[in-house]
């Protein structure tokens, strides 16, 4: 797979619902994943942790809800998304865009098995970098 970059919307409460919206504008195939198939039993285990939707037109839109807790801000609900297989490609944005920038998730080993980081860069942009993990 080709690194690709794309939209990641934060919502608030209603991820489903939007995703389901874009999915009747733009049509394609929907994967959804909330917070409780990952462990979460609390107030947010049914919120979304993460949505896809790929379209017939090779748009991808990725979305998820905010947890309680984390900061909500409209008008700052939309980061950019890499994703991709190619590891030292990534690995190679990664440190690019965190030079002079703020990372507040480490680009490292997650529970659904991929690599995942997050950080702000210089310019106060939020990016998303997402390495594939080895596919069984």
């Amino acid at each position: 797979m080709a690194s690709r970059l794309n939209p990641y919307i934060s919502f608030k409460g209603n991820a489903r619902e939007a995703m389901e919206f874009y999915t009747s504008v733009f049509g394609g195939d929907l994967t959804v994943s909330t917070f409780g198939e990952y462990g979460d039993t609390g107030p947010n285990a049914d919120g979304i942790m993460h949505a896809q939707l790929e379209t017939p037109s090779g748009y991808t839109i990725m979305a998820s809800d905010t947890p309680d807790g984390m900061s909500y801000e409209p008008g700052t609900t939309i980061t950019v998304s890499l994703s991709g297989d190619d590891r030292d490609e990534l690995r190679g944005y990664w440190t690019k865009l965190a030079d002079g920038g703020t990372v507040s998730m480490p680009l490292e080993k997650q529970m659904w098995g991929d690599e995942f980081g997050q950080l702000t860069d210089r310019f106060g942009i939020g990016w998303l970098v997402n390495i594939a993990g080895e596919q069984s």
